[in-house]
């Protein structure tokens, strides 16, 4: 690969440095004169949030960068993860932003999460022509591109790079575009978060910890699936339990589990400091991992090898709309691959055509050539209706959707002419 005079490394979180500077350390990104770590706080409310790049134990991973410049301070008023350039400002913005970071007219490569949603796809389309090595630090990063990627953007895509948090499994992201995905060796991923756990501190040996999930714009709605998780640890036997909220999380979202925990006589230690879970793990060696489809949850489970916990993922499953909604595979793939609450094995069995078929379903326009597969799988394996209900599979006519002496309906135009009459009879009757 050819060297970069600057390589621009987007991050929208702690994990994220963790995840390129692994790579970096593995070899799997090209050389650089000059390597910038450019902070991309998509949070619901950066102001709100910690600034985590300021955390002392980040001293020796953000050393690795010859500067740390921001995003949200580039695009201010706008939040970036609703912001992207029009087209016809492309040109201008990208004069701006090299003069504003010294870029000059030098190549420049980005290193960034998958370029299909902002803050990441607004920096690629910013940079137009520079190369892209996209990563994914977590298990949404297995799932489909979300939509159609504009060719521009995918077609400069040289590799994914992951976390290899299924053993053995390849994800599909950007499959569509011919990226070759290649894992991060887990030394090399260890060996940078044991950088950070010396930021760790006040946190008891052998507890259970409990890894927060990334905040929703609705009140409250974290705090039950983390409530249950303090359930979970008590009736597993431990009574000292962590609670490590997601780096986007505000503050008002551990008072339920105080609440809850001191109802149960467990102790409860709130993680202030806005550190990758990862280096917990290397700090602390927790007893027990309980999450509900988080990368942490993952690397818990796949790189540290400590015990873990499953929990929630029913429930949201069985709420999350639309289907294609990207956290989608994050919680199929923790069903099948993760212990449940209980400790019970995960469902396994043929991962990559689960994968397959869990592609095609959620974005056939974008992987139709997974559909053979896909009919394989679900002909073929057992699976949960939960994550192919027939209503997804009856439209995109596969197997398990509606028997096959009437596959023909979704597909007749006088079957669909009968279905708009009974609806329209049905409104007027209920006038």
């Amino acid at each position: 690969m050819r060297a970069a005079g600057t390589q621009i490394v987007c991050a929208s979180g702690p994990a994220d440095v963790l995840v390129a500077a692994a790579a970096a350390e593995a070899g799997l990104l090209p050389q650089a004169r000059r390597r910038v770590l450019l902070v991309c706080d998509d949070s619901p409310v950066p102001e709100a949030a910690p600034p985590w790049d300021e955390v002392p134990g980040f001293a020796r991973p953000l050393a690795r960068f010859d500067a740390v410049l921001s995003w949200n301070e580039a695009v201010r008023p706008f939040h970036p993860a609703a912001w992207t350039p029009r087209t016809e400002d492309v040109p201008l913005l990208e004069r701006h932003f090299r003069k504003l970071w010294g870029l000059g007219d030098g190549r420049v490569e980005l290193v960034l999460g998958a370029p299909d949603t902002a803050p990441a796809q607004s920096v690629a389309r910013v940079f137009t022509g520079a190369p892209l090595h996209v990563y994914a630090a977590g298990p949404a990063g297995y799932g489909p591109t979300r939509g159609k990627l504009d060719p521009l953007i995918g077609t400069r895509v040289r590799q994914v790079l992951h976390l290899d948090l299924v053993p053995g499994l390849t994800p599909v992201l950007l499959g569509e575009f011919g990226a070759p995905a290649r894992a991060i060796p887990a030394d090399a991923f260890r060996a940078v978060a044991k950088e950070v756990a010396s930021a760790v501190t006040g946190v008891p040996e052998g507890a259970a910890l409990i890894v927060g999930e990334r905040p929703s714009d609705r009140a409250g709605v974290e705090d039950a699936p983390h409530a249950e998780m303090v359930r979970t640890a008590a009736r597993r036997g431990h009574d000292r339990v962590v609670f490590a909220p997601h780096p986007a999380s505000p503050s008002r979202h551990a008072a339920g589990l105080r609440a809850e925990a001191g109802r149960l006589g467990v102790d409860l230690t709130v993680l202030e400091t806005p550190v990758p879970v990862e280096a917990l793990y290397e700090a602390s060696r927790p007893a027990l991992v309980v999450g509900c489809a988080s990368a942490a949850l993952f690397t818990a489970s796949a790189l540290y090898g400590l015990p873990v916990a499953r929990v929630g993922t029913e429930r949201l499953l069985g709420r999350l709309t639309p289907y294609h909604h990207p956290r989608r595979a994050a919680l199929v793939l923790a069903e099948a691959a993760l212990p449940g609450e209980a400790g019970d094995p995960p469902a396994a069995g043929d991962l990559d055509g689960l994968l397959s078929a869990l592609a095609f379903t959620m974005r056939p326009q974008v992987r139709p050539a997974l559909r053979a597969d896909a009919e394989r799988y679900l002909a073929a394996s057992a699976w949960d209706a939960r994550w192919f209900p027939r209503r997804r599979l009856t439209a995109l006519g596969l197997p398990g959707g509606v028997p096959r002496r009437l596959a023909f309906l979704p597909r007749s135009r006088a079957a669909r002419r009968v279905v708009r009459r009974l609806r329209a009879l049905r409104k007027a009757v209920g006038r």
